[in-house]
């Protein structure tokens, strides 16, 4: 076949360079902004007068039945045509002949593919968003169900103080939280239309860029043509993004497996989120949370191929720079095969609240309120800390949880303990006492789901 930019050649390409350099296997996917933009560019150039009015309107007609064509499966788009943008363009010469050749007047395949990538990553980073939301709403529902469920927080996966179910929950809607607000950011800076730098220095026609960005739904163009075809900042601040949602996503995968597990006991797994093992009919494995666990490591390696490609690329547009986006479609599709069944794992699971509350009462997780009652009395704490620390080191030899301990074994340690001492730190009032804000006692537990529950509603 021959290349649309074939004049300067006088040999075919090599039939195994046709395949090494194609990329219309992975980004055929961009179909439609690639004819969404191509009909805002001839729009303009017959606005503009650079082609004739006839001949865009003839372009745009025909490029909106070669939308339909592939929609409907009646379009084969062909290796030796190297990319999206040059099937495209082919299938409309072919199809309207000198007409279509006028298309690319004062364009190039560096900001053509400049463009649709940016408009491919916003259309997606939109429905990530909303995924997003679904995950936020996730873990609200699941935090209202248990403002009472106390388990033990940790440190070190050691156990440290008492919380709420509802408390952890609300921690990772924080994250996700964060995770949403970082996408808009990120689709904000990509909204910046790069179409007009041509190769990489503009062209002399009279284009209207504003016109094309205004037709496309841009809030901007950008202001330096090099800049416009030569960097993928942004195809690279989105897969960080989709990097720390699936870190995110893991944290609280890894958290399932263990709680699954029989050292644990916390939660089960549905049984159609597990799987069972081929030889040991017992097992009932938290696949779908290792295989998140898992696919978080092939997002992070993404994120670091695309650095590695762009970090020695001298301006403006390389070839190298067609790597961005194998690995930015996987990341997206990875976090988009991920979130739904994270979402629908942890709706189904079943909470074991009573071993939530055991596991909080081993492991002396009331001791630092037993300190605090101390202060409370008058005590300095680092005295206090002292005696507890004493008190925990008797308890342990003992083989005692501190409640355990009798009113003249709590005296021998100090002689300011009295009776309260055992409502003090009971776990109820280790839980509710802490009223600080952003604390797990139920009252701010609550403050937080109301606001957690609007901000939704505002989305």
């Amino acid at each position: 076949m021959a290349k649309l930019w074939g004049g300067r050649f006088r040999k075919s390409t090599d039939k195994k360079v046709d395949d090494f350099n194609s990329s219309i296997r992975f980004d055929k996917r961009m179909y439609k902004q690639d004819i969404k933009g191509s009909i805002a560019h001839a729009t303009m150039l017959g606005k503009q007068g650079i082609i004739p009015k006839s001949d865009a309107e003839l372009i745009v007609s025909e490029l909106n039945n070669i939308l339909v064509d592939i929609e409907e499966g009646r379009v084969e788009f062909l290796i030796d045509a190297e990319d999206i943008h040059m099937n495209i363009e082919k299938i409309l010469i072919d199809r309207i002949g000198d007409a279509g050749k006028r298309l690319h007047t004062g364009r190039s395949r560096n900001d053509q593919v400049a463009l649709d990538i940016r408009m491919y990553l916003m259309d997606e980073t939109a429905e990530i968003e909303e995924m997003l939301v679904e995950t936020m709403s996730t873990f609200t529902e699941l935090a209202k169900q248990h403002v009472d469920t106390i388990m033990p927080g940790y440190t070190h996966l050691q156990k440290a103080q008492p919380v709420t179910f509802a408390h952890h929950c609300m921690a990772y809607f924080e994250m996700f939280k964060r995770d949403y607000s970082r996408l808009v950011e990120c689709r904000r800076r990509t909204n910046i239309m790069p179409l007009g730098s041509g190769a990489l220095a503009g062209t002399t026609y009279p284009l209207d860029r504003k016109f094309v960005a205004d037709m496309l739904g841009f809030d901007g163009v950008t202001m330096n043509s090099l800049d416009g075809v030569s960097d993928r900042d942004f195809v690279i601040e989105l897969a960080g993004c989709i990097s720390i949602i699936m870190m995110h996503a893991s944290r609280f995968s890894e958290e399932l497996i263990l709680w699954s597990s029989g050292e644990f006991s916390f939660v089960e797994m549905d049984d159609a989120y597990s799987t069972g093992s081929s030889i040991m009919p017992q097992k009932k494995n938290p696949d779908v949370a290792e295989l998140i666990r898992g696919k978080t490591g092939r997002v992070y390696g993404n994120l670091m191929g695309l650095l590695t490609m762009m970090k020695g690329i001298p301006l403006a547009y390389n070839k190298d720079m067609q790597e961005d986006k194998e690995q930015i479609f996987d990341s997206i599709d990875t976090v988009k095969l991920c979130l739904p069944v994270f979402c629908d794992m942890i709706r189904t699971m079943k909470i074991n609240t009573g071993n939530m509350y055991n596991g909080a009462k081993g492991g002396f997780t009331n001791a630092t309120d037993a300190a605090d009652y101390l202060v409370k009395k008058g005590l300095p704490f680092r005295d206090a800390h002292k005696v507890i620390g004493n008190m925990v080191f008797y308890c342990i030899e003992h083989d005692k949880a501190i409640v355990d301990l009798t009113m003249e074994e709590m005296k021998s340690f100090s002689d300011i303990i009295d009776e309260d001492i055992y409502d003090a730190i009971s776990l109820e009032t280790c839980v509710d006492d802490r009223k600080v804000t952003g604390g797990p006692a139920k009252r701010e537990t609550l403050k937080a789901i109301r606001k957690a529950e609007a901000f939704i509603e505002s989305i």
